[in-house]
């Protein structure tokens, strides 16, 4: 075990340090419905082929095999309790959507959130975004979101945040040209180094400001941001 990792913050078995942008796999214990969800619903939303357990050669996945069809394809990374998913889902019925996150009492939570929606154009991938990333064909995500991801604050962890040259730029390579990538967060100094960031991997700044998306949806954290005190803050960057 590397002794930059803190197994007391992760919350989960250590992984290479460069993958690791992200805190606990596992929270509070789950309600008997989330592990009902868990365990009828996530295999079939599951794509196959994106863990290096399961693709230990990194082969290619073609988004249309995950969906059955070649609609547009849009990445969100760390969906937290899942809202803001399965609200672009239901906004654009016409729109594939890949959620990956690796906590798995907020996999839960999406899974009850998309039963009571009733959408049918999500994938969820439990676990690292890069593992997708990974083995995403060059050029083929439309729009990528990033909505509060662990903030990481102390100043040694800021290179775990995902906003870091390891994790821009193979997001950069899956995205097509022109494809916009959304951040929103309630800290200043992330949004800083995203400003920071975010254009030396390939991307240009469209907007930022305090204003939300025009059909964003406030999220859980959102939500606990703002009864804390702290202000949210939305930026807009599109790949050239």
């Amino acid at each position: 075990m590397s002794d930059d990792i803190d197994p007391e913050e992760t919350g989960a078995e250590a992984r290479p340090e460069w993958r690791n942008f992200y805190g606990r796999r596992a929270g509070k214990t789950m309600r008997s419905s989330q592990k009902t969800y868990l365990s009828e619903d996530l295999d079939t939303l599951r794509p196959r082929g994106i863990s290096p357990e399961e693709n230990p050669g990194r082969e290619t996945v073609d988004p249309a095999s995950i969906f059955g069809n070649d609609a547009p394809v849009w990445l969100e990374v760390g969906f937290g309790g899942g809202e803001h998913l399965v609200h672009m889902a239901a906004t654009y019925p016409g729109i594939n959507i890949i959620g990956c996150e690796p906590y798995i009492n907020g996999v839960a939570m999406l899974l009850g959130k998309i039963r009571a929606a009733g959408v049918a154009n999500l994938a969820v991938h439990p676990g690292d975004a890069r593992d997708l990333m990974d083995v995403l064909p060059e050029g083929c995500i439309a729009k990528a979101f990033l909505n509060y991801p662990d903030p990481w604050p102390k100043r040694r962890h800021h290179r775990r945040r995902f906003v870091t040259q390891e994790h821009l730029v193979p997001l950069a390579r899956v995205l097509q040209k022109g494809a916009e990538f959304r951040v929103a967060t309630d800290i200043p100094d992330y949004m800083r180094q995203t400003l920071e960031e975010v254009p030396q991997a390939g991307f240009a700044l469209v907007a930022h400001s305090g204003t939300p998306w025009d059909d964003w949806i406030s999220t859980r954290y959102e939500q606990k941001a703002l009864r804390e005190g702290r202000v949210p803050d939305y930026a807009t960057f599109r790949k050239i």
